[in-house]
């Protein structure tokens, strides 16, 4: 079969880790061809310069160069990544105005961060793509798939997918486990100790929703807000009205880490939590959870493909005599490079549906 046609719309930390992770799996060529990126610009060296040089991932494993195409009279920038041409498309604020069905593009990655609503985001299947992957927390219409979680209820008539975000791609598969070896969970708080991200600012500057937000980045613990512990209910319905969590943002380039305080509804104990989860990263959950049992600290975990990496050594109880329902756990994740391996992951699930 020829490779699916694929658009990146946003072409910014997530858009070129997921093209990465594309090529990182020997996907580009094969079974997808990323025919157009859009951005704000279309400097193809520029482009290629970024891709090439990551101050947290290193250097791009693959040979890249740009070439000039005048394709309709119009002098177009292209990359050229493996062999594989890729034309750099102007943005937009109305993805119905994308060249998707010239290109035939089939597939759309959504990764600008701005239309993460359903409706808009249909805007590219009304440009001529068939299927949007948001890669973001999704808004309206749409459903919200955690690879390794509920993946199976992907269906091929939905047109609009969120991939949700990075946190609960993390959250998700522990919640999962402690529900599906039945230990439950009553209520939770959960806190995430974000690194810091392309919206916030490098020196203070202004923020009017979040005037914390404004601070600078590289020099503060910055509270936030996060919906992940709640869109955890949306991937597991059981759960749903039970977790609630809130995030600071920390000076780091990229990992985070899950801290998830829960009350269980059985009683359990550490040691079965550490032999569920361990069992569950090597069986039903492999690839998407990990388990460390070694004393490892958030660089470590730079570049892991994994969802969430369970730290076993971080596990806490906090019960009173013949209690046995109060715990702490501790989960890592590389927030752009595990979530855009998640993409991609949905990406090759909905294609073979």
């Amino acid at each position: 079969m020829a490779p699916v046609k694929i658009g990146i719309n946003g072409f910014g930390r997530i858009g070129r880790m997921v093209f990465q992770a594309l090529c990182d799996q020997g996907l580009l060529g094969t079974a997808f061809d990323v025919v157009g990126v859009v951005d704000m610009a279309t400097d193809a060296d520029y482009f290629a310069y970024q891709m090439k040089y990551d101050s947290v991932h290193g250097k791009f494993k693959h040979t890249v160069s740009t070439e000039k195409s005048k394709a309709d009279a119009t002098e177009a920038d292209i990359i050229v990544v493996n062999g594989h041409k890729i034309q750099c498309i102007m943005a937009t604020r109305n993805p119905e105005d994308l060249p998707w069905g010239k290109l035939g593009v089939e597939y759309v990655i959504e990764s600008t961060g701005l239309f993460t609503d359903a409706a808009q985001a249909r805007g590219h299947i009304k440009a001529g793509a068939k299927k949007v992957i948001i890669s973001a927390p999704g808004k309206g219409d749409l459903k919200t798939i955690v690879m390794g979680v509920n993946h199976e209820e992907y269906e091929a008539s939905m047109d609009v997918v969120s991939n949700a975000s990075c946190t609960t791609n993390c959250l998700a598969p522990v919640v999962h486990v402690l529900l599906k070896e039945g230990l439950g969970i009553e209520k939770g708080l959960m806190t995430t100790i974000h690194a810091y991200t392309a919206t916030q600012k490098t020196v203070d500057g202004p923020s009017k929703k979040d005037w914390r937000g404004g601070r600078a980045a590289a020099c503060n613990i910055i509270p936030s807000s996060t919906g992940a512990a709640k869109a955890v209910g949306e991937v597991l319905p059981s759960v749903k009205g039970k977790l609630t969590g809130m995030a600071f943002r920390v000076p780091t380039p990229d990992v985070s880490v899950v801290d998830l305080t829960f009350l269980s509804e059985k009683d359990t104990s550490i040691q079965e939590i550490d032999k569920l989860l361990k069992a569950a990263s090597t069986t039903y959950l492999k690839g998407f959870l990990g388990y460390t049992d070694e004393e490892l600290v958030s660089t470590d975990f730079v570049h892991d493909n994994r969802s969430s990496i369970y730290d076993s050594l971080a596990t806490l109880q906090n019960n009173l005599p013949g209690e046995k329902r109060m715990f702490k756990i501790v989960s890592w994740y590389d927030n752009e490079w595990g979530y855009s391996n998640r993409v991609v992951d949905l990406l090759k699930h909905m294609t073979s549906k």
